[in-house]
């Protein structure tokens, strides 16, 4: 390079992207966003498109799907899913936060017991209103409420209908508590560690939690980060899965090329046969996946949300 040679800003270098289409299963590392999170997996890929199906708070840890491309258009289903949770719990205090990062408010020498803990877990099963938390990312008149928490403002939140489906305990070692627990979207685990604490009589806030499931994607198949940085691209691609996972508990129909042609034209068309009203994933003789259609009344099948013709 002579000294007239403009140096390379590897900042402004523009890596081309590509139409990538699928769902990742990342696990996600301690301290890192979830938009960082996928940015990162992004770059990685070099996708067009991208989004997340709920987000994790950056010191939370584990399973965080992500959409890529034509899998974005069918994020919605797995955003409604129920996920699975281990929480780690201390007892005795009470976080301004509900977490680790705030500080403690109160502090009990109360003991509890495996049986009282199970107890308490037991009656938190079912559907119940919880206030979403001041240090959360929801918005209010267009303002985070963290950002309200952080000026020492106090604003009114409305309840939200959530249902615990399961909660069992892990192990109590002394006044740590760890749980399992399977709950609806848009449920708070710092809110129901801090609910668990006060039907205790102790007191107790969140100091770890960790996604273990979303829907039907488990922790187990997922990618880590580290892991995604060292592959090759074909590699990385390879990891991820098909659009049509994200529909894994919708009934499948197969369809003739007369019908198939109608559906991705996005024309309501009407099967020979009578089959149950409802969602269908739908593919064609070839098992390609065309989207998501309704069956309703005189079988008709309506499009709801189709792949792209170009994929």
């Amino acid at each position: 390079m002579t000294a007239n040679t403009p140096k390379t800003n590897l900042a402004q270098v523009k890596i081309p992207l590509e139409e990538v289409s699928g769902v990742l299963l990342l696990n996600k590392p301690f301290g890192l966003s979830s938009n960082t999170a996928l940015q990162r997996a992004r770059h990685l890929l070099r996708a067009k498109k991208a989004g997340h199906t709920g987000t994790l708070d950056p010191h939370a840890t584990g399973l965080l799907p992500l959409c890529f491309g034509e899998a974005t258009k069918f994020s919605q289903w797995i955003l409604d899913a129920p996920k699975g949770y281990i929480a780690t719990l201390k007892l005795g205090y009470v976080s301004d936060t509900l977490d680790g990062e705030g500080t403690i408010t109160k502090h009990s020498d109360r003991t509890v017991n495996l049986a009282q803990v199970e107890t308490v877990l037991n009656a938190m099963i079912g559907i119940q209103q919880q206030i979403p938390p001041m240090h959360a990312a929801i918005k209010i008149q267009g303002k985070p409420l963290y950002s309200y928490a952080r000026s020492g403002q106090t604003v009114e939140r409305q309840p939200r209908t959530i249902e615990v489906l399961s909660c069992r305990v892990i192990s109590l070692v002394n006044d740590v508590l760890t749980i399992e627990c399977l709950v609806s979207k848009g449920t708070y685990i710092r809110v129901l560690a801090s609910d668990i604490g006060e039907q205790l009589g102790c007191g107790a806030y969140l100091t770890a939690l960790e996604r273990i499931s979303t829907g039907p994607y488990q922790l187990h198949n997922a990618v880590e980060l580290a892991a995604l940085i060292d592959m090759s691209e074909e590699k990385r691609r390879e990891c991820l899965l098909p659009t049509d996972s994200l529909l894994s508990g919708v009934p499948s129909l197969y369809l003739d090329s007369t019908h198939a042609e109608d559906v991705q034209c996005g024309r309501i068309t009407t099967l020979p046969e009578n089959k149950p009203l409802g969602l269908y994933k739908v593919y064609n003789s070839l098992n390609r996946f065309l989207g998501l259609c309704e069956l309703f009344t005189d079988n008709k099948l309506r499009p709801i949300r189709l792949m792209s013709t170009h994929i």
